[in-house]
């Protein structure tokens, strides 16, 4: 009787043994990489966890953009990671605040209806996915703004200008019970005013989109503002559309073709572009080469710096194409014009073939009109027809 207990209990083991190499069950030992990846995987999962009343769900895809992060967590909850900023917790409507929430992380309580916008670059965002009538308060006036529904918005009643970054009227601002005050990084020049808006119980999102070196990344800002204002699906579909377009200028071969960009000061410095500006990227995607190739500090925050012009000369003669920005002394129409801002632009290159343009004045308002100007770029390189007028932020300067 013992002798066959003893059987079946050899029978059972091997019975066992033969299920789990055949089955594949964790007795087999794991990889060191698996483990290793699933070490990281809840290190990752430990990392977004806020607090012990939210759950993390997933974390938003960018294609594009690097300074900032969303995570969203169950229940609606999505924590907003600004790049050398701050963290914000957008809770839902009727949800609750968690109570162990960690103390640095500001809370935007849904809705979002009462926004005070400085940054101007963020107005066309809100825009393009139907947000405009959450803004009430201004940091630019009507004569300041080149969108027109901000424009009309101001002029009508429906938004108010609070002053500018460095000079907010605080007892207005307070009337209009603002629940957000975003602002550019112009406002690390006034420490004070941020401090003395939080003091007043007002969140203040400090954007940093003019940090992104891709031109769609700075657009791609656009989602974020989608997470506050519950306008994701907008703004998905928005920039989907923008990237879309793009593509078709993408998968072409790149011309070769040089572009000086800039302007020149009142002092007679020549305004150019660093190389890893965003603007020097729409013109390398559009299929051209920025004049400047190595060009300026990268650890330098400022995306322009000042040329003398003797120096500007010297390297930027030879350009297949100008495009002067208007944006700080309004537009050009005539080679006329160009010359009174320096003699010296007459003997460029781009001059007297004619492949000299000008930007719009609303080309840097309109932030959703980037992946346009990639196009308009491209077709001035590739376009044959010398009168070409059917671009959206340029126009050709005429030789009277």
């Amino acid at each position: 009787m013992r002798k066959m207990m003893r059987k079946r209990k050899h029978v059972c083991v091997l019975c066992s043994l033969f299920a789990v190499s055949f089955l594949g069950l964790s007795a087999i030992p794991v990889s060191a990489k698996a483990q290793e990846e699933q070490e990281v995987q809840s290190k990752e999962i430990q990392g977004k966890e806020i607090s012990a009343a939210l759950v993390y769900d997933h974390s938003m895809e960018l294609s594009y953009a690097q300074q900032f992060t969303v995570d969203y967590y169950e229940g609606g909850y999505a924590l907003v990671s600004i790049e050398e900023g701050d963290r914000f917790l957008v809770v839902p409507e009727e949800k609750e605040v968690p109570e162990d929430l960690e103390k640095e992380i500001k809370v935007l309580q849904q809705p979002l209806d009462h926004i005070y916008l400085v940054a101007t670059s963020a107005m066309d965002l809100f825009r393009a996915i139907g947000g405009l009538e959450n803004i009430k308060l201004s940091g630019t006036d009507a004569d300041g703004w080149y969108i027109e529904e901000a424009k009309e918005a101001l002029e009508n009643g429906d938004m108010v200008y609070a002053g500018k970054y460095s000079a907010p009227d605080y007892e207005l601002i307070l009337s209009q019970k603002c629940d957000l005050a975003v602002e550019s990084t112009m406002i690390n020049h006034s420490p004070e005013v941020k401090e003395t808006l939080e003091s007043f119980g007002i969140p203040v999102l400090v954007e940093r989109s003019s940090y992104e070196s891709h031109p769609l990344g700075r657009m791609e800002w656009m989602k974020l503002y989608g997470v506050l204002l519950g306008k994701e699906s907008a703004a998905e579909s928005f920039f989907e559309e923008q990237q879309e377009m793009v593509e078709t200028v993408l998968t072409e071969e790149n011309t070769g073709k040089t572009v000086a960009f800039f302007y020149i000061s009142s002092v007679g410095y020549a305004n150019v572009r660093k190389s890893n500006d965003y603007i020097a990227k729409m013109i390398e995607l559009a299929g051209g080469k920025y004049i400047f190739e190595d060009l300026g500090d990268s650890e330098n925050a400022l995306s322009t710096m000042n040329m003398q012009m003797e120096e500007f000369y010297a390297k930027a003669k030879d350009a297949d194409y100008i495009i002067y920005n208007s944006t700080i002394d309004g537009e050009l129409q005539t080679m006329e014009e160009l010359f009174t801002k320096s003699a010296l632009l007459k003997d460029f290159k781009a001059v007297k073939e004619g492949n000299v343009w000008c930007t719009e004045k609303n080309l840097f308002q309109e932030t959703t009109g980037l992946g346009q100007m990639i196009v308009d770029i491209h077709q001035m390189l590739t376009s044959e027809d010398e009168n070409l007028t059917e671009l959206t932020y340029m126009h050709k300067l005429s030789r009277q």
